[in-house]
């Protein structure tokens, strides 16, 4: 039925350790993603709703994604790899 073509698939293997990197480099590009978007978000309701003006946003802005930033971070977390 099925013809041999003459020759053998030989798996590759998988480099695991650099998958992970990349992961977590997607991950890490994903809450900080976030955590700007937001903040910028708040900037512009600080800025431009409530009147708070520029110096107001931008403070807003660079608070909010410290503090964001500190409160996600991982490195509390135990590393599984």
């Amino acid at each position: 039925m099925a013809e041999d073509l003459g020759y053998e698939w030989k798996g590759t293997t998988m480099d695991y350790a650099e998958h992970d990197r990349t992961y977590m480099g997607f991950l890490a590009l994903v809450k900080y993603g976030s955590i700007a978007i937001v903040a910028i978000l708040l900037g512009m309701l600080v800025g431009l709703i409530i009147g708070g003006g520029i110096i107001m946003s931008v403070l807003t802005v660079i608070v909010f994604f410290v503090a964001a930033s500190f409160v996600l971070s991982d490195s509390k977390a135990p590393k599984t790899h």
